[in-house]
């Protein structure tokens, strides 16, 4: 169904950083945030993104914010980094999604929810950086990357997930040998992102051992942030709830704290 070569492909496949997102993101991690509005004001399509994701309800402002050096000061540094990664992962969304039931809005509103809950979930844990706040821009490459792997052949992983009740990574690392989140580490090479970041996010998959426990801990929060988002009626609707297998015992001693930290955020918009 799947083979290396058709894996090997689709990485050869996804473009290099562009220059500009290069350039914006140097000044960006120089503190340089007016440099970054005006370089980032050299690409069009990243004005037009920057601009839709700020003024989405869930970011809580009243008023539309239009201006990149408005957008820029008021993200700050860290954010600013990790919503520029973001649009990285949107270059890589497919004109139509195959596999999943979802459509553009849905996901980048997905990207948002992201965002918002993990830079609550970092101050909780004391652990507020640049690029642990940036490791949550990888994490629904996952998606992405399933959905380009297993879209073309729909029909044959229903008859498969129809004889063994399997999720798409588990189907994916017995025919291939390597997982979704090996896929993400090979995406955030691709596009020199710090090695935290991948080293964070391929520890959310629950499986490897011999981590950090400040590595540790940010996989069971990210591990339990994505099946708590995943598991949101539109996306349970989309099929995103079988993207991995839930590791329940992975992150059952941070369960109660999570629910207190996330549910506060839903109570209070």
């Amino acid at each position: 169904m799947i083979t290396q070569e058709q894996i090997s492909l689709y990485i050869q496949n996804i473009p290099a950083t562009p220059s500009v997102i290069r350039q914006t993101l140097d000044h960006v991690r120089n503190g340089d945030l007016i440099k970054a509005a005006k370089c980032a004001e050299e690409d069009p399509a990243l004005k037009l993104y920057l601009r839709t994701l700020i003024n989405r309800p869930i970011y809580g402002f009243r008023n539309e914010v239009s201006s990149l050096s408005q957008i820029f000061g008021i993200l700050g540094t860290s954010s600013a980094q990790q919503i520029l990664y973001n649009y990285l992962m949107s270059l890589l969304v497919p004109k139509e999604w195959g596999l999943f039931s979802l459509t553009h809005q849905a996901f980048f509103d997905l990207q948002a929810s992201f965002s918002r809950k993990w830079e609550m979930i970092l101050k909780h844990l004391n652990l507020l950086t640049h690029e642990n706040e940036s490791a949550i821009t990888l994490l629904p490459a996952s998606i992405i990357v399933c959905d380009a792997l297993f879209g073309a052949h729909k029909k044959e992983v229903e008859q498969l997930r129809s004889v063994k009740a399997l999720d798409y990574n588990t189907i994916l690392q017995r025919l291939s040998g390597q997982s979704l989140f090996d896929l993400c580490s090979v995406i955030a090479e691709k596009w020199e992102m710090p090695s935290s970041i991948a080293h964070t996010v391929h520890a959310a998959s629950g499986t490897d051992g011999n981590i950090g426990e400040e590595v540790k801990t940010l996989a069971k929060w990210m591990h339990l942030l994505l099946f708590y988002e995943l598991s949101r009626s539109p996306f349970v609707e989309a099929g995103l709830n079988e993207l991995i297998d839930f590791k329940i015992e992975f992150v059952q001693d941070i369960y109660e704290s999570f629910t207190q930290v996330v549910g506060y955020d839903e109570t209070n918009g």
